[in-house]
Order: C-alpha cells, then sequence, then structure tokens
C-alpha cells in the first residue's frame, strides 16, 4: 500500500558562483592565464585593460533599471527574464556544456610511443608476414618498463587463437631475440637479469675488464649481487681484490632496471615550475607577494554597459529586444562576477600564505629544515577564520620561490612528534636526523632501524621502531641490508 508523506530536511548547496569560485582557487598560476583566455574569449562583455568604474557605472544603472516599476500591465522588467539564478550566463565558461574542470585532462605534447618506436624497428630487418605478425605481437607484449612478462608458451597460443599463425617457442624466441637488439637497449627483456646482461652485451668490446666481469657477476653471481653478498661474490669469483669486484659492481648499478621509462619519460617536454608566490627577505623582515601573473588587469566592457543603458529607454515590448536585454544582462553579471572572482582568489592565496609564513617564520628566515614546526590545515584554517577545505584547495598545486629554492606548499604540512621535554617537532626535522645519520654511517656496518631508533630516542625524540622504518621508506632510503658497501 503506497503512502504520502511530509518530510523536513535541512540541505547545503553551492550556487554556480560559489562552485566556480572554488574551481578558480585551486587553478595554480601556470593555468590561471589560460583560464582567464578562455573567459575572454567567452565572454564579449569582458575585456583585458586596466579598471576605469564601468562596473560602478553599470551597477547603478542596473539597480535603477531593477527598481523602476512596471508603467502597465504589458510593460515587464527585466527581473522577469531573470528569475532563475542559476542562469548560465552567472556561471563562467566551462558550466555551460556542464563538464568539468578538475576531470579533464591537459594536452601533451605528441611523440612516438614506445611501441611505435619498436615497430619502426621491426620494419627494418627485412621479416617476411608470418616473422612481422610474430614480432608484432611480441612487441605488443611488451610492458611499460619494457618487461615481456607473458611467458612464450602464452604467446605461442595467442597467435593460434587471435592470428591463425602455427608457430612454436624456438620460432617465436628467435624473433624475441631480434626484438632484444633494439634501443633502447634491455628491452623486451625477461626479468632483471636478462635485462642488465643485454645492456652489458651491448657494452662489451671484448677488451672492457669491468664489463667482463660485470657479466660473470650477473650471469653466475646475481642472487648474491641482489642480497649484496660481496664477500660470497668475490669468492664464487675466485678473487681477493675487493676493487676488482667493486668496480665492476660500480657499473652493473648505472645500468637501466626499467628501459621501458627512458621512452615514456621522453613523450613530454620539460615542464619548468611558475612560482604563485614569493618571499623576499628584505633585511630580516620577510615579504610575501603574489607572482604578477595572478593579478591581470581585467574590466568590465565600455560598450556593453552603454548598450544596457540604450536598452533601458527602448520599447520593451519587441521579442527581439528582450532576448538581447536578457543576453547583455547575463554577459555584464557573468564579467563582473569574474572579476571580483578573481580579485577575492588573489585575497585569500596571500592571507592563506601569510599565515604560513607567520607559522614557519624560522626557517623562511634560514632555509633550515630542523626550524620547521608541526603544521597542519587546520592551524592555519583557525588562523585565518576559513574552513579547512578552502585552505587545502589553496595549497593544491601551489608553490613558493624563497632564497632556498622553490617549494610546493604542502612541504610546510607536517605531522608532529613529542620530545621528552614535552615540545612537539617536526617530522621533517626527524626526517633530516635519519637523511644525516644514514649518509654518515660506516656503509660496511650500516646501521638498522632498532639503532637509528635508539639513537633518537637518545636525543630526546619518542619514537618507534616502525616510524623510523616508515620515514626511511619515505626518503626512499634502503634498508641496511642493501646500503652496504665492500
Amino acid at each position: 500500500m503506497q503512502k504520502l508523506g511530509l518530510s523536513q530536511t535541512l540541505q547545503q548547496k553551492l550556487s554556480p558562483q560559489q562552485i566556480q569560485f572554488i574551481k578558480l582557487l585551486q587553478v595554480p598560476t601556470a593555468e590561471l592565464e589560460s583560464r582567464i583566455e578562455q573567459e575572454l574569449e567567452a565572454n564579449p562583455a569582458l575585456e583585458e585593460g586596466p579598471d576605469e568604474d564601468e562596473p560602478e557605472r553599470f551597477n547603478e544603472e542596473e539597480e535603477n533599471y531593477a527598481e523602476s516599476p512596471a508603467s502597465s500591465d504589458e510593460e515587464i522588467d527585466i527581473k522577469d527574464y531573470l528569475r532563475d539564478d542559476d542562469y548560465a550566463g552567472y556561471k563562467m565558461y566551462s558550466d555551460g556544456g556542464g563538464d568539468d574542470e578538475e576531470d579533464r585532462e591537459m594536452p601533451i605534447p605528441m611523440s612516438s610511443t614506445l611501441q611505435e618506436q619498436l615497430l619502426t624497428q621491426l620494419g627494418y630487418l627485412g621479416l617476411d608476414d608470418r616473422q612481422y605478425a610474430i614480432g608484432k605481437q611480441l612487441i605488443g607484449s611488451i610492458e611499460g618498463d619494457g618487461y615481456i612478462r607473458r611467458d612464450l608458451e602464452s604467446i605461442v597460443n595467442d597467435l593460434a587463437f587471435s592470428q591463425g599463425i602455427e608457430t612454436n617457442v624456438e620460432e617465436v624466441e628467435s624473433i624475441l631475440k631480434k626484438i632484444q637488439t633494439f634501443d633502447p637497449p634491455g628491452i623486451a627483456a625477461r626479468n632483471l637479469q636478462e635485462c642488465l646482461l643485454l645492456q652489458l652485451d651491448r657494452m662489451d668490446n671484448g677488451r672492457d675488464v669491468d664489463v667482463a666481469v660485470a657479466r660473470q657477476i650477473i650471469r653466475d653471481c646475481f642472487d648474491e649481487f641482489t642480497k649484496k653478498h660481496y664477500h660470497k661474490i668475490q669468492k664464487k669469483l675466485g678473487t681477493e681484490d675487493e676493487e676488482f669486484v667493486r668496480d665492476a659492481i660500480a657499473l652493473i648499478v648505472k645500468l637501466n632496471p626499467k628501459p621501458g621509462g627512458s621512452v615514456a619519460s621522453g613523450m613530454a617536454k620539460n615542464q619548468y615550475v611558475i612560482p604563485d608566490f614569493i618571499i623576499t627577505n628584505n633585511n630580516g623582515r620577510l615579504e610575501v607577494s603574489l607572482n604578477s601573473r595572478n593579478a591581470p588587469e581585467l574590466r568590465i566592457s565600455r560598450s556593453y554597459a552603454e548598450m544596457f543603458k540604450a536598452y533601458d529607454k527602448s520599447n520593451k515590448k519587441d521579442k527581439k529586444l528582450k532576448e538581447a536585454v536578457t543576453f547583455v544582462k547575463q554577459k555584464l553579471d557573468s564579467a563582473k562576477w569574474f572579476i571580483d572572482a578573481i580579485k577575492q582568489r588573489q585575497q585569500t592565496l596571500l592571507k592563506t600564505m601569510r599565515a604560513i609564513v607567520e607559522f614557519q617564520y624560522d626557517f623562511f628566515l634560514e632555509g633550515d629544515e630542523t626550524k620547521l614546526k608541526p603544521m597542519i590545515l587546520k592551524d592555519i584554517a583557525n588562523k585565518i577564520g576559513m574552513d579547512i577545505s578552502t585552505v587545502s584547495r589553496v595549497v593544491s598545486s601551489k608553490t613558493v620561490q624563497t632564497d632556498f629554492g622553490i617549494y610546493p606548499l604542502k612541504y610546510f604540512f607536517s605531522e608532529g612528534i613529542s620530545t621528552d621535554s614535552g615540545e612537539e617537532v617536526s617530522s621533517r626535522e626527524v626526517k633530516q636526523i635519519i637523511r644525516e645519520l644514514i649518509e654518515n654511517e660506516d656503509k660496511r656496518k650500516p646501521m638498522s632501524d632498532d639503532k637509528i631508533e635508539k639513537i633518537l630516542n637518545e636525543k630526546g625524540y619518542n619514537i618507534a621502531r616502525r616510524t623510523v622504518a616508515k620515514y626511511r621508506e619515505q626518503l626512499n632510503i634502503p634498508v641496511a641490508r642493501l646500503r652496504k658497501k665492500i
């Protein structure tokens, strides 16, 4: 049995202007120019150049027009055309089509992919149609890092089912050997050992002793090499000359373990970081400024404001005129809102950055990581009286230029660790101490995480071994066994 009932709910809904401001707030400086260009192209009422008081004139005219009563039942006020506050004219450019700017992918420079380069090299071998099809299947099985991890028997079955080519492992492997001579060196290897041997084969001229020893180590002592058991390698090679083995290992570690990655990384051109903020030290006084690109000169078109004024004095019964009034009103409102949003963005960015500088003042004076204080988004949000989500959007994808280099804003946020004295210190300070301890350790006897934990505890930092391991991994430092050198 169906029943009708009433329920009262309270919902918070963001207006289109608020949604667009949120998106505008998290756009970094490098993308802001492109965003402004889009708005200039979409809205003829918006122009570049210094403000010449057109907004004030427009506001007065709009206010007078909106408040003037209708002289007759047939005369309609502009507000009747614009009852819906969510009208697309108030929105920024992308809302017209409903696209989400956050989900839109940025274009990348055109370049050939790894597989395209390999297929080009395959064409130079002069293979017949059957062999070329096998080679193409093999290249299609190469993963992004340059390895073929699908076993050859499965590839034989793939060729039989998908292309009707009857072959065997021996024939497929013979064509694989040809592909393994392609650039980049080490491509199409089936495991790391084969990848390193393929690269050493390219270097072997029959006279280089280090290459020959390196090949012997990878071929006969690969397990000992991965575990860094160098004394076992010396014993297996029948030598007591540490330098003899050390030079060969130094050559091995320079090889590329992911040959496919070099091509993939070359697909994009060099990108340069454009800082959103600039901090200058003026005789011990820190000054925060926005990158000039964040402060574009925008104004409302004089011709559109005058057009609106002319429509005010015209006959409002004409249908086409009503449509023209609606169009002009939407564009003027949209332009004014965009200019105000850009100014509000500047103010919010500066307010947030100044609070961060005030919080981390000692660091910005000297650039010493150990001077960083524990700081979370809530600390800055409370300081500037804004929501945590707003601070998060300001921090996202933004950078600051200092006398010590360019830093992402997220760099200055870290958790706190208590000391014996009850003081809270930044986790970055602890990470810096861990890095220095490992850099200065005896590489023949590297320190374990337990040893590092004891040293930190002696220094007054209350930290557990698992936290030491977590910070070490975040610093991309391997475990003690893999840091060992002979």
